[in-house]
C-alpha cells in the first residue's frame, strides 16, 4: 500500500504546491481512493502512475474550496474518458448539493452511477477488507479525519499437510482458507483454522482534515502505522494557526507522539513557505516526533 500526495498546499495553490489531495493505493492491482480533491487534482493525477479506471471512491474531509474545487472537473472527466464503473463520493453534509449544483449549472453529467453519501461520525465504509471511520475535528466548519483499518489477513493454508493427511483438493479449500470447518464425503470434519499459518496484521492509517489541536486525535490515530496531519504553520505562529482552525509543526508532532503513531507525514503547508523552508519545518516536527517526514507534491510513501 502507498500514498501519493497530489497536492500538499493549504488555502491556495502556489508555484511549489498544488492544493490538497491524497491518493491511497490499497492493493497491488492499483485500486485507489482519493482523500480530498482540490483544484488541479486531475492534472496532478495524470503526472503519476495512478490509473483513472482504478479510482472508485473519494473521501472529503470538509467543504473548504482547497479541498473540493477539483471534484466537478474530475467527475465529468471520468465520463469523457468512457469510464462506466460506479463511483462514490463521501463527505460532510452539503457535499451532495455542491456536486449536483456544479454539474447542473455547467450543463454537465456523469455517464456512470454516482453515489454521493453525506457522512456523520462513525463507520463510513466496511467492505470486508478495509473499515473506514470518520472522526470530527476542530476546524472553523464541520471537518472530519478518516481512520482506515485493514482487516488482518488469514495465514496461508498448509496444502502439503492437507494432502499428506488425505484431504483431497476441491472447492472446500476456499472455506478452509477462511478458517472454516468443512465436512468431507467420507464424513470427516476438517477445521481450516488448524491448517492456517500465522495471520498477517492489517495496516492502519489516519488522514486528518484541517484541524486545531483536539483530543479526538488520540483515538483517530491511536497506534496507527502511518498518520497524515496538517502542519499549516510553523511553531512561532501558533496563535494565527489555531485561530483559523489549523495546527503548527509542533502541535502535529505532539499529536502523533501522544497517539502512539509509528510514522507522521506532515502536509498542508501555507503558501508562505518556499522549498528552502521545508528543512526547518521538518526539524521542528522532529524535535518532538523523530519519525516525521515531509510531503511534497507527487511524493509517494509506502507503508
Amino acid at each position: 500500500m502507498h500514498l501519493t500526495f497530489l497536492g500538499t498546499g493549504g488555502g491556495a495553490p502556489s508555484l511549489q504546491r498544488n492544493v490538497t489531495s491524497i491518493a491511497f493505493t490499497r492493493s497491488i492491482r492499483g485500486e485507489t481512493w482519493l482523500f480530498d480533491c482540490g483544484e488541479g487534482t486531475q492534472l496532478q493525477f495524470m503526472r503519476t502512475a495512478l490509473k483513472p479506471g482504478r479510482l472508485d471512491k473519494i473521501f472529503i474531509t470538509h467543504l473548504h474550496g482547497d479541498h473540493i474545487f477539483g471534484l466537478p472537473g474530475l467527475l465529468t472527466s471520468r465520463s469523457m474518458a468512457g469510464l462506466l464503473d460506479p463511483f462514490t463520493v463521501y463527505g460532510p453534509k452539503g457535499i451532495k448539493t455542491f456536486i449536483e449544483t456544479a454539474l447542473s449549472l455547467s450543463g454537465s453529467f456523469t455517464s456512470y452511477p454516482l453515489d454521493i453519501i453525506e457522512i456523520e461520525a462513525g463507520t463510513v465504509l466496511d467492505d470486508g477488507e478495509f473499515r473506514v471511520t470518520a472522526w470530527p475535528l476542530n476546524h472553523v466548519i464541520e471537518c472530519f479525519g478518516y481512520r482506515i483499518e485493514q482487516y488482518d489477513k488469514p495465514g496461508f493454508l498448509d496444502a502439503p499437510r492437507l494432502k499428506a493427511e488425505g484431504v483431497p483438493r476441491g472447492p472446500w479449500y476456499q472455506q478452509l482458507k477462511l478458517g472454516q470447518k468443512v465436512t468431507l464425503e467420507d464424513g470427516r470434519v476438517i477445521n481450516g483454522a488448524h491448517y492456517l499459518g500465522p495471520a498477517t496484521k492489517g495496516k492502519t492509517l489516519a488522514i486528518f482534515g484541517d484541524t486545531a489541536p483536539t483530543e479526538v486525535a488520540l483515538q483517530l490515530a491511536a497506534d496507527v502505522d502511518l498518520m497524515v496531519h496538517e502542519t499549516t504553520l510553523e511553531a512561532a505562529m501558533i496563535e494565527k494557526a489555531n485561530g483559523r482552525g489549523h495546527s503548527t509543526t509542533l502541535q502535529a508532532a505532539q499529536a502523533a507522539k501522544d497517539a502512539g503513531a509509528k510514522r507522521l507525514i506532515a502536509t498542508h503547508f501555507s503558501s508562505r513557505y518556499l522549498p528552502q523552508d521545508m528543512a526547518r519545518l521538518l526539524a521542528e516536527c522532529q524535535t518532538i516526533f523523530p519519525a516525521t517526514e515531509i510531503a511534497h507534491d507527487l511524493a509517494v510513501f509506502t507503508f
